[in-house]
């Protein structure tokens, strides 16, 4: 009988070595230290916000030694700086030689600059659930009250019309600035920071959008004349609507993602966004009857006035500042104003029709501009740029 009949076979299994050198095993002093410390707060302490933002990008201007993990098929490795004209304090250093033994030279190439900016909203991912959750449980129950209540019936013929055609056409704007210009800005962007306060603004007007595409759906089964297709053909065919659109798809082509914001969010907000919702539709609701509409659109108005513009002025304030760029910053930004005010005001003036076709007219087409133009001044003037001439058109 031989061994290899009788014996069992024996196997060799490895062993376990433990080294040391798996994720959580060293003991430091800040082990058990819920907050970071690799970067300096805003305050004098750091925030929630800052822990789960500020630089959880990895970029090679700070921390990234050994170059972008990667990259594009033309050589360029995850964000070019060159995505945008503006410039920010320690772009134009020269990009450090990498490649076996340079160990930390990336940190001779800050591009500080960029890394300065901070959300004042502080957005992040919970932030955002938890704000659209509350807007579309309160938009949703406003609507539901008034179609229990029968509130729908009481709109006159005209008002109808206007709903279905207009205030329809604007979720066409809300959804192209949302998926194709801040969406693409937010790629474009260097930093975490940065972007996720622009993936926010992205989602508030996609929700937006949704907001009025789900309106116009209750308005369509609510009302046994309501055209819930209408507000295409007018997107498509009205000539007051041409100029809107036009501005908007040349909105969603601009190629340098801070063009891309500043357009939208400094110019084309002020001028056509707020003119429309806040001088014609909230205005005019209230005398025909219609009490739910400014609600609907009232969110969106708030998304914008207190938390899309808000990141703007501090994004661009810190760029008109600027220890190294301020003067090559402004001078950008003013070209941009004078360019984009004027296709805005050509826009806007487009639209005056609209002002008389309720039955109870919301004030004059004029007064509306001249104040949407007073906002828009304070806006500029407040990140330290001067009124362009071509607002007097």
């Amino acid at each position: 009988m031989t061994a290899t009949q009788d014996s069992p076979q024996v196997r060799s299994v490895p062993k376990p070595v433990f080294t040391d050198a798996e994720a959580g095993a060293k003991v430091f002093p800040d082990s058990t230290e819920r907050h970071f410390n690799y970067y300096t707060p805003q305050k004098r302490k750091q925030s929630h916000y800052e822990d789960v933002t500020v630089e959880v990008q990895p970029d090679p201007r700070h921390y990234l030694s050994q170059g972008w993990l990667y990259g594009f098929a033309d050589g360029r490795g995850g964000y070019p700086l060159d995505w945008t004209v503006l410039k920010a304090w320690g772009s134009d250093r020269p990009e450090p030689a990498r490649g076996p033994g340079t160990g930390g030279k990336g940190y001779d190439w800050p591009a500080t600059g960029w890394h300065e900016f901070r959300d004042p909203n502080e957005e992040w991912e919970m932030t955002l659930y938890r704000y659209n959750s509350n807007v579309v449980r309160q938009v949703t129950q406003n609507v539901e009250a008034a179609r229990q209540s029968k509130a729908f019936e009481q709109w006159n013929r005209n008002w109808i019309r206007f709903i279905e055609h207009h205030v329809g056409a604007w979720m066409h704007v809300d959804h192209g600035l949302g998926l194709y210009l801040f969406a693409n800005a937010n790629r474009r962007a260097p930093t975490n920071m940065h972007n996720n306060a622009i993936s926010v603004n992205s989602m508030h007007r996609i929700r937006a959008a949704q907001d009025l595409a789900l309106y116009n759906l209750t308005l369509s089964e609510e009302l046994p004349d309501f055209d819930g297709s209408a507000h295409l053909e007018t997107w498509n065919s009205d000539p007051a609507w041409q100029g809107v659109r036009d501005l908007a798809e040349q909105l969603t082509g601009i190629d340098d993602w801070c063009e891309a914001i500043f357009a939208a969010n400094v110019v084309f907000e002020p001028l056509v966004g707020e003119l429309f919702r806040s001088q014609l539709v909230q205005q005019a609701s209230p005398g025909n009857g219609d009490f739910v509409t400014p609600t609907v659109v009232g969110a969106a108005e708030y998304d914008f006035a207190e938390r899309d513009l808000r990141y703007t002025r501090a994004m661009f304030e810190l760029l008109t500042a600027d220890k190294e760029f301020a003067d090559h910053n402004k001078a950008i930004l003013q070209d941009w104003l004078s360019d984009w005010t004027t296709r805005a005001i050509e826009a806007a003036r487009t639209m005056q029709p609209l002002w008389s076709q309720p039955d109870s007219k919301p004030p004059r087409f004029e007064d509306g501009l001249d104040r949407a133009k007073s906002r828009f001044s304070g806006i500029v003037i407040g990140l330290g740029l001067e009124e362009p001439k071509e607002l007097a058109q």
